[in-house]
């Protein structure tokens, strides 16, 4: 899949159209449902099914191992959701955490002021209108920096006449800062006192729980602390299925070093988190693509992106970021506890610095499900194919009695059983094989086991692979060490 075209056995597909076809494959299998859809839903907020639970604890597990299991000098912590609301003061947040708001008057629908200007930017590059695109993304830069950014990109919407894409309206009012932040109350006052935020990253909860993890666990610079957890992000735009939600979940680790060490630290994090999507996920490395910021966030020195080639764009998954030392210092300035680590064997006093690798769970799941969706024909029938890695994906087995009545049946619930001990695993009698096979390979599952006729005489199976569709004979008691060795 690009992010121009999709072409499946020859058939060229538009972005739409490969979005509605996973849209609607990923609620008719179970693996992602509209939220509260009995009561029309809520915008950008949706339900991980049976089998997207699964799949999503297989990216989480993954990537919790690759960053704690593997690596001695990494611990992980699950910190509360809501914090000290001072927490977020000292992160910036409060002040800072806006984004350019415009709304069009008519439809009373809202967007954000950048990305209007950068997508006709971008569509003007398109038409081959590369010096009024220039023209434009001059004023553009200009207009970011100025002093009233809100109201140079209002001028700069209005000059160019600029439209809402989805409508073509463009009575717009002026442009306002919107602060992403969930606020809510706690406790029985509904005043300010009692005001907390939902938090809009997970990163605030290690950096405040510094001093606690390298202490309880006798942690030496360098060291790293890992984070799964939701956050919350009141965002103006949204959209492309789960690409974009107001609840999502983050995959973090925030790594402490000696200041002046951190941009060896950052090139070797690089390296490491960019294979681990080819080799250990199984993407597709033409669609990993590398960005670099050039302009930095006010705590970074050097940032980078990984991206993924979805359908509708080459969009960020993971972001990695090297935050000097601007966290710990802002807490300790609002907490007055002193942050600073010593160094035992040098009797050094610093306060470190920070690598962080951030990447977002449901944009991840979005992005394998991308990379799997394969429509090809086999012996003459076409069929829908997931081609997950056997690591990621939810079912790893089914097993399909020949016939479901007897003695082959009975045979085939027990061979499920054991296997389901260690393995999650599907058992299907319903319908001919032919048919239960292409229910299996629409939702990823790498292997399946029929139990027949022979399997009476001799205890052996027929597996078939999925991605080929090729069987094979194997010994029944031999298929749970072929899963194991698959499944790593």
């Amino acid at each position: 899949m690009s992010n121009s075209d999709t072409r499946v056995q020859g058939k060229k597909l538009s972005p739409e159209k490969v979005m509605n076809k996973l849209v609607s494959l990923a609620k008719r299998r179970g693996f992602i449902f509209p939220s509260s859809e009995i009561y029309g839903g809520l915008s950008s907020c949706f339900d991980y099914g049976p089998l997207g639970s699964e799949m999503k604890k297989n990216i989480k597990d993954l990537w919790w191992t690759s960053m704690t299991r593997k690596h001695q000098n990494i611990v992980g912590i699950d910190a509360s959701i809501m914090m000290n609301p001072t927490v977020w003061e000292a992160s910036g947040h409060v002040s800072s955490f806006n984004d350019p708001m415009i709304d069009d008057k008519t439809t009373k629908r809202r967007y954000r002021a950048d990305h209007l200007i950068e997508n006709h930017i971008e569509k003007l590059r398109r038409d081959g209108k590369t010096d009024e695109a220039q023209r434009i993304s001059s004023s553009y830069e200009q207009a970011a920096d100025a002093e009233d950014s809100n109201k140079a990109f209002y001028d700069i919407i209005i000059a160019e006449e600029i439209k809402a894409p989805d409508t073509g309206s463009s009575d717009w009012t002026e442009v306002r800062q919107f602060n992403l932040m969930f606020k809510c109350n706690m406790g029985a006052l509904a005043d300010s006192a009692g005001s907390v935020y939902l938090r809009p990253e997970t990163a605030q909860g290690i950096f405040v729980n510094f001093h606690n993890v390298r202490e309880s666990n006798r942690m030496k610079v360098p060291f790293g602390i890992a984070q799964i957890g939701k956050a919350f992000r009141n965002e103006i735009v949204k959209g492309n299925f789960i690409f974009r939600m107001v609840e999502f979940e983050q995959m973090e680790m925030q790594y402490f070093v000696k200041p002046g060490t951190q941009k060896e630290t950052f090139e070797a994090w690089r390296e490491e988190r960019f294979n681990w999507y080819k080799e250990r996920l199984g993407l597709t490395p033409g669609k990993l693509h590398w960005y670099k910021h050039d302009k930095l966030a006010h705590y970074a020195d050097l940032a980078y992106d990984i991206k993924f080639e979805f359908p509708f764009g080459i969009e960020e998954i993971e972001g990695i970021h090297s935050r000097t030392d601007f966290d710990l210092k802002q807490h300790q300035d609002f907490s007055g506890k002193n942050m600073e680590y010593i160094d035992q064997a040098t009797n050094e006093r610093y306060i470190p610095y920070v690598v962080e690798t951030s990447a977002g769970a449901d944009r991840l799941f979005l992005a394998l499900l991308c990379d799997a969706y394969t429509e090809d024909v086999i012996d003459g029938e076409e069929r829908v194919m997931m081609k997950f890695s056997p690591t990621i994906a939810p079912v790893k087995a089914a097993v399909l009695p020949l016939m479901k009545k007897g003695e082959m049946g009975e045979k085939a619930s027990k061979f499920r059983n054991d296997l389901a001990e260690q393995f999650l695993v599907q058992y299907d009698d319903a319908g001919s094989i032919g048919k239960r096979y292409r229910r299996q390979d629409e939702i990823g599952t790498p292997f399946c086991f029929t139990v027949d006729h022979q399997t009476l005489e001799d205890d052996t199976v027929t597996v078939r692979y999925r991605d080929t569709a090729e069987q094979q004979r194997m010994e029944m008691s031999k298929v749970r060490e072929f899963l194991a060795t698959e499944i790593v």
